[in-house]
């Protein structure tokens, strides 16, 4: 039977040809001073510089090495998507191809995995060199991810992770999801989170691809994936929850102007005509809106029953 490799690094990178090879210099060598089988898995996500022919050339003399390359660019989470369906090391770890992440990480993060019995470690870089202008939004949008998930990590986003095999060929990753891999792994039944304190380094080559277009995104996908870990196995609890309150208070209050107008009408007393109250126009615009979440949720629902991952399960443990 063929021994699986000690460690799988994947490499997501775009336009970073200048790095690759003090990169791959780098893991080599930590793997070699640990006695440690390993693989690198690169995935050129639609390079316009020299990266691949770098990589092509790097093949030659590291026969470790594994290359994915995209026709254009598709994004971090297609790239680690691809990494993650190729890697075959009983733990994965994924890194920037920067420089600014530290391979000398890699031991202590692989024996949190194996011995402190850890599913995923998460980098946390305490002190980064980033400009102010990516660590200020960093800040408030882990404070946000931190909130909303219940992950106590100072770090979503950072590059550097360890991860049990088990648990990156059990989670699918799109979008701006690369942001919520800890997320998507709770959700999957991965709960033993880590957080480990790692070195940050200036960038050495090339420019950062951060920008505004990638904070919201990731804003956005972060209600997206909150969403999906609560209502995605069955919307008509969210969607009919609130079509249901809408409805009775819509309703409710229908009823309230329409038989304020009967009292005051019985009783000889002041009165305007209902359709002269802006509120029972409201009440009547809240019945509609309750009337179609109702719909809302079922059309989840009749799609959720198409969809061909709707029995599917992660299965720790089976006796027979």
């Amino acid at each position: 039977m063929e021994q699986r490799l000690n460690i799988s690094v994947v490499v997501p990178l775009y336009n970073e040809e200048e790095s690759l090879r003090e990169l791959v210099a780098w893991i080599d060598r930590v793997a070699h001073e640990h006695n440690l089988t390993y693989e690198i898995v690169f995935i050129d996500d639609g390079s316009s510089d020299g990266s691949w022919e770098e990589i092509e050339r790097l093949k030659s003399n590291y026969p470790t090495i594994k290359g994915i390359r995209f026709a254009r660019n598709y994004g971090k989470s297609a790239a680690l998507y691809c990494g993650f369906a190729e890697a075959e090391g009983e733990v994965v770890f994924t890194m920037d191809a920067d420089l600014q992440d530290s391979p000398d990480e890699i031991p202590e993060m692989r024996r949190m995995i194996l011995e402190d019995g850890y599913d995923l470690v998460s980098g946390w870089k305490k002190k980064r060199y980033d400009p102010a202008g990516k660590r200020l939004p960093s800040k408030f949008f882990n404070l946000t991810a931190r909130i909303v998930s219940g992950i106590k990590l100072h770090d979503f986003n950072c590059g550097l992770k360890a991860y049990r095999r088990r648990v990156v060929k059990s989670i699918e990753v799109y979008g701006e999801m690369h942001r919520y891999i800890p997320i998507l792994a709770k959700h999957a039944g991965f709960k033993r989170i880590g957080e480990k304190v790692v070195h940050h380094r200036e960038r050495k080559y090339g420019v950062s691809k951060f920008g505004m277009e990638r904070m919201v995104k990731g804003y956005l996908d972060l209600i997206t994936v909150s969403f999906m870990s609560h209502f995605g196995r069955s919307p008509m609890y969210f969607f009919g929850s609130l079509g249901t309150i809408m409805f009775l208070l819509g309703g409710g209050t229908t009823v309230w102007v329409i038989a304020n107008k009967l009292y005051k009408q019985f009783n000889s007393l002041p009165l305007r005509p209902v359709t002269d109250q802006p509120l029972f126009f409201v009440a009547i615009l809240t019945v509609i809106l309750g009337v179609q979440l109702f719909l809302a949720g079922f059309l989840g629902e009749l799609i959720n029953r198409r969809s061909s991952d709707r029995n599917t399960y992660l299965i720790d443990k089976k006796i027979d």
